[in-house]
């Protein structure tokens, strides 16, 4: 073979390694920042959870017809982030198989991964804290999206509720 052909052969591999090595770092800054947003995202969404969260079911019991009785709900609001992967069972209680699972943000900022179990005569869930690097390692990108979502149509609603109340207090002025 041609030594000009064979040494630009061997540069265009060499070239190609070093490309691969730098995709994979530029690969897990990505990933390292991605949670760094996220965890900026969740702190500034904190405080419209509080108004537009919802109150989580934490347990209740089932009649035979299957509605839900004497139900208890979390404390804190939240809103819905992502749905996962079913685990075969609960962290809680390994008897305990998970029918859903999802991912919430809680009033306070705070990431949880949150699974129900539903049997015949209880609904029951356990609800346990992920950093947002394991929140974003589970949901992936997903949940920036949902979370994006969620403030932009909460600042949607803010924005008609405030033209909403400019154009009452015009009435009101005019007389």
């Amino acid at each position: 073979m041609d030594p000009i052909i064979e040494e630009g052969y061997n540069r265009l591999l060499e070239t190609l390694g070093t490309l691969e090595a730098e995709k994979e770092e530029a690969a897990a800054k990505v990933r390292e920042n991605a949670a760094a947003l996220l965890a900026r995202m969740a702190a500034d969404a904190a405080p419209a959870v509080k108004k537009v969260g919802l109150e989580m079911l934490r347990r209740a019991r089932r009649e035979a017809s299957g509605q839900l009785y004497d139900q208890e709900f979390y404390e804190k609001r939240m809103i819905l982030l992502g749905k996962g992967e079913p685990l075969p069972y609960r962290p809680d209680d390994t008897a305990k198989p998970v029918d859903v699972q999802i991912c919430v943000l809680d009033e306070d900022g705070v990431f949880h991964e949150l699974m129900y179990t539903n049997t015949e005569i209880r609904t029951d869930s356990y609800l346990s804290v992920l950093t947002p690097e394991e929140a974003f390692e589970i949901y992936g990108y997903e949940i920036l999206f949902m979370l994006y979502r969620a403030l932009y149509e909460y600042a949607e609603k803010e924005e008609e509720l405030m033209a909403a109340l400019a154009r009452t207090l015009e009435y009101i002025a005019i007389p």
